[in-house]
């Protein structure tokens, strides 16, 4: 059978994939549930198919540039009798040839309560500054957490929200608030660049698709130290681990002005996993909030206090991952030994289910 995009990325909807990949001498191949699952009706893919793929989802700048560096992001959204949603893809080159996964978003954006997040999200959302960060694994959910969010603040605040994205996932409607997304590349040249010209863009929340670089991270913690509330994701695993990532990025003769700017700014983390059951993927988190006794920890470099802060710290919407972990198993949504395989610390979340 002869590939046809627009009927798989529509069979990706109807199913309730989260990805899709196509690649050269395969199948296509969906991602159900957490688990990949071949496609072999369509048979085994070429050059041909595949480059159609690209040819009918890149424009043709994009084109150009994937072929001058062998990999590319881009996003588009989607229509059709199964629904509409968006797609991020990521284009690039293997060693059988070109390859696509896609990411399937949803159109609509699901609020915090409905996506099971902490309803400490919510009081984030109404702070006038400083830094959250959203952090997790690729692939587990950063991006709809930080979309619950902007739409929390769309709806709840007379603002102006800029995201600096690459490629642009969740499109925003102005509700509330203005809100103005720009994509690297086609809108800004960098991440940090559009960070740069922001702060003349008269903005109040500032979302930042991902700080991967020291450009990045150093002006977003300069935005939060100058009255904007921003948001950024970043690849990291737990709460200390993502304080320690952003210190860690700048040079160590910088590091300790980084920390006494990082204990002032710091509003909080949340660090996320999607756990596998029964065919859907469960959401649990770890989060930190930052109160006096974490911002010590931070300025004083002692980020290895902080789980032990954070195990204390339910009064102020605190848990760790394996504290989540266990009230998920109590209440019947995971089974215990699918919780052990996530856990950061197995013997916690052991003792936790004595």
């Amino acid at each position: 059978m002869a590939l046809d995009l627009m009927a798989l990325l529509g069979s990706a909807v109807k199913r309730g994939a989260t990805d899709l990949h196509i690649s050269v001498g395969g199948h296509p191949a969906m991602r159900v549930g957490g688990v990949l699952e071949f496609q072999p009706q369509w048979g085994r893919l070429t050059d041909a198919d595949v480059e159609r793929v690209l040819a009918s989802t890149l424009a043709e700048s994009r084109m150009r540039k994937f072929k001058e560096t062998n990999e590319h992001d881009f996003s588009f959204s989607y229509k059709s009798a199964e629904g509409e949603a968006r797609f991020r893809g990521n284009a690039f080159r293997e060693a059988r040839g070109a390859a696509v996964a896609f990411r399937l978003l949803p159109a609509r954006v699901k609020p915090i309560g409905e996506l099971g997040l902490p309803e400490v999200l919510k009081g984030v959302c109404a702070k006038r500054s400083g830094l959250f960060l959203v952090t997790g694994p690729t692939g587990h959910g950063k991006s709809t957490t930080a979309a619950a969010m902007i739409q929390e603040i769309n709806m709840t605040r007379r603002d102006h929200i800029i995201t600096i994205e690459d490629p642009i996932e969740y499109v925003f409607t102005s509700e509330k608030c203005l809100v103005h997304q720009r994509e690297v590349d086609s809108d800004t040249s960098s991440f940090a660049e559009g960070l740069r010209r922001a702060l003349r863009q008269d903005p109040d929340v500032i979302f930042i698709g991902e700080m991967r670089d020291l450009e990045t991270i150093g002006a977003a913690v300069t935005a939060a130290e100058t009255g904007h509330l921003v948001l950024g994701t970043l690849h990291t695993r737990d709460a200390p681990g993502s304080i320690d990532r952003v210190v860690d990025a700048f040079p160590p003769h910088q590091q300790a002005q980084v920390r006494v700017q990082l204990a002032s700014t710091l509003v909080g983390i949340c660090s996320q996993q999607l756990v596998p059951t029964g065919g859907e993927r469960v959401c649990v988190t770890e989060v930190l909030m930052a109160n006096s006794a974490i911002s010590g920890c931070v300025r004083e470099g002692k980020t290895h206090q902080i789980r032990s802060l954070i195990q204390t710290g339910a009064g102020a919407g605190m848990c760790t991952m394996e504290q989540s972990l266990a009230k998920r198993v109590k209440g019947g949504e995971l089974p215990r030994e699918t919780a052990l395989a996530f856990a950061y610390d197995q013997k916690d979340l052991e003792r936790l289910l004595a």
